[in-house]
């Protein structure tokens, strides 16, 4: 226990001194253009960090309103599709006949490309919106459910024999056994997944909605709105991403504290 709070504190100093190193270079590099080489597009190709930052603060209203409609769109998708992949993974650990007939679709489905398949969908289902929703819930999906049926798999066959051989139910034998066994590798795939649900959201967000950080880079890029709404949008992507996934991993660790030598 002693160990854990200077192993957090390192961990939280490197990421801060690779932020600084980052942003070092990216205004090094926005100065080459800008100030040595006399780039007359620098300002589009890599303006200067802190100017990003300064518009991100600057447009706040705009941008997090945006940036409000792609995450509740992406979060309720991600929700579903987590949902359904967990669900998925169990019946195909209950029933092995159940893997053999759906994972060959499972990985088929995998190989459509998401910008060939959005614009379907908006096609189909006639909303950007609930477009949005079944994206993220498809790209989701997928990680989850093929992390959670690894972590059915990984339950060492002895912890089964034992179980089985003081009559435990099928019911008890997961609640007990499997799902705590699982959460390991379900929470692998929560963590891949969520920052892609975001992804794509934005993604369709860029193929004509009204509304999403994806509608403010596209339409930036057009002159729509000036060009540091884009690079400000970009920038809280990735924000949206990281928090995404920090938050994921915040859960996971409330979940299972024994794994980080907590009680």
């Amino acid at each position: 226990m002693k160990n854990s709070v200077p192993e957090r504190l390192k961990g939280r100093i490197v990421i801060f001194v690779w932020l600084c190193v980052i942003f070092l270079a990216w205004q090094e590099i926005s100065f080459i253009l800008a100030d040595l080489i006399k780039d007359k597009m620098a300002s589009r190709t890599l303006p200067y960090m802190h100017r990003i930052i300064a518009n991100l603060f600057a447009r706040g209203p705009l941008l997090f309103s945006h940036a409000a409609q792609t995450l509740s769109r992406s979060l309720i998708g991600f929700l579903a599709g987590a949902g359904a992949g967990f669900l998925l993974a169990l019946g195909m650990s209950l029933a092995g006949i159940v893997e053999r007939m759906l994972f060959p679709y499972l990985l088929i489905s995998q190989m459509i490309p998401i910008l060939g398949l959005a614009p379907i969908l908006s096609g189909i289902i006639g909303d950007i919106g609930r477009t949005r929703i079944f994206i993220a819930a498809f790209i989701t999906f997928f990680p989850v459910t093929v992390n959670t049926l690894a972590g059915f798999k990984s339950v060492e066959p002895e912890k089964l024999t034992l179980m089985y051989s003081l009559a435990a139910g099928r019911l008890a034998v997961y609640r007990k056994l499997m799902i705590p066994g699982a959460l390991p590798f379900l929470f692998s795939g929560l963590k891949i997944a969520a920052p892609m649900a975001i992804t794509a959201a934005i993604l369709v967000d860029t193929l004509g909605g009204a509304s999403g950080i994806g509608y403010l880079i596209t339409y930036s890029l057009y002159g729509g709105f000036p060009i540091m709404v884009f690079w400000s949008s970009v920038l809280l992507s990735a924000a949206l991403g990281i928090l995404s996934y920090q938050m994921i991993a915040a859960i996971e660790k409330l979940c299972m504290p024994y794994k980080y030598g907590r009680r």
